[in-house]
């Protein structure tokens, strides 16, 4: 794995850049009913597999051709569990990387789950001055909108002139999460617009969704996490730091995280490949980490309703936490700045997550790219042909 990264500090029209990019194990217990019988006094014979040769060769070639990446790792998933690991380069199948903007998804989960919690006190379409015990301009903006990007907040756009917002990317241990979430909420930024109005992605919208849920459950944002993503999921990994303020400072490893007691909600998870892939699992057997319900389906659901593209302004067709793809109908995906990207094919039933380091940022939308225009469609092809 790369350790070695270029120094960056937090600059906010580098951090601007390179944000705006973005642009649970199903396994089944053992006294699992036989297979049916196929009428002759034998069982079925089992599914084609699916071909991922070609998606395969593919990563291999962009390794191959392009002189900035060291190494890309990624599975593919469908309701009975993972299909295809294959890692390449310096890569292993443990490798673990920064996400960016690949934790919106789990992110969202998140705040899903809690919502569903009968016990807690949380509504995504309630608005946040409701819960949390500050006042201040954005109170009438609702934790949909925040994590649908469509709550009047400026987004990355306009990094440049967030000053005290600015605090969402620190991991200073003198900087709470909460009191950070007091000043995302009081201190107005230039050119807000009002909520629902516009869509405007990233930035302090989605860390006051996670402060609020945060308040609303009297709990960190890690510990919401680990109690309904990561218990029930069995994931050893994933979790949520802030290593925005200098990058060099993470070495690849889990122990190197920081920031965890102001984590970024919008890009600050780690991963590696099998935790990732047990969160999109969930997404593809109704909600389901092998027997434990972590979300039911209308949540599922409703994380993939179009938020971004139905606004007055700048609309965009996004979900919560998902962007909903134009040109290939029924696929949804959550990309990073740092290269990873995950995805989900609707229709055909497979998701996938791509791991890709690059903290240094040159050719940094390669990967995204290459996972929208070949990868998608060539799995897509090789499920299409095991299905005929």
């Amino acid at each position: 794995m790369r350790t070695a990264v270029t120094r960056y500090t937090l600059s906010p029209l580098w951090l601007c850049a390179a944000l705006l990019l973005s642009g649970c194990g199903g396994g089944g217990s053992d006294n699992t009913p036989a297979p049916p019988s196929n009428g002759s006094g034998g069982t079925p014979p089992p599914e084609p597999k699916v071909d991922f040769s070609e998606a395969d060769t593919a990563f291999q070639n962009f390794l191959d051709n392009n002189a900035v990446f060291d190494g890309i790792s990624y599975v593919v998933v469908d309701a009975g569990g993972t299909l295809h690991t294959a890692a390449f380069g310096d890569h292993t199948e443990d490798t673990v990387v920064m996400l960016a903007s690949t934790s919106k998804v789990p992110a969202v989960m998140t705040l899903m789950a809690l919502a569903e919690d009968a016990d807690a006190s949380f509504d995504i379409n309630q608005p946040i001055g409701e819960v949390l015990p500050f006042d201040g301009v954005y109170a009438d903006r609702t934790p949909a909108q925040l994590v649908s990007n469509t709550s009047g907040i400026p987004g990355l756009r306009q990094l440049a002139v967030y000053g005290p917002h600015l605090c969402q990317y620190s991991f200073d241990d003198a900087i709470s999460f909460e009191a950070c979430g007091e000043v995302l909420l009081s201190v107005p930024l230039p050119d807000s617009h009002d909520a629902g109005s516009i869509f405007d992605y990233g930035g302090s919208q989605w860390q006051l969704a996670g402060v609020t849920a945060s308040v609303a459950a009297n709990a960190t944002w890690n510990q919401l996490v680990d109690q309904y993503l990561g218990t029930p999921c069995g994931l050893e990994v994933f979790t949520f730091g802030n290593m925005w303020e200098d990058l060099t400072q993470w070495d690849g490893t889990a122990g190197s995280l920081k920031g965890r007691g102001n984590p970024n909600i919008e890009g600050g998870a780690i991963t590696n490949l099998a935790d990732y892939a047990k969160l999109l699992q969930v997404h593809l057997t109704g909600g389901y980490c092998g027997e434990t319900q972590v979300l039911s389906e209308a949540a599922i659901a409703e994380m993939r309703v179009d938020r971004g593209g139905v606004v007055a302004e700048e609309p965009v067709p996004y979900g919560m936490g998902w962007w909903i793809s134009r040109d290939n109908p029924g696929v949804y995906d959550d990309p990073g700045a740092f290269g990873s990207v995950s995805f989900m094919d609707e229709e055909r039933g497979f998701a996938g997550y791509v791991a890709i380091d690059d903290y240094t940022r040159i050719d940094a939308d390669a990967p995204v790219r290459l996972v929208r225009t070949e990868i998608i469609p060539l799995l897509q092809a090789a499920f299409d042909a095991a299905a005929d």
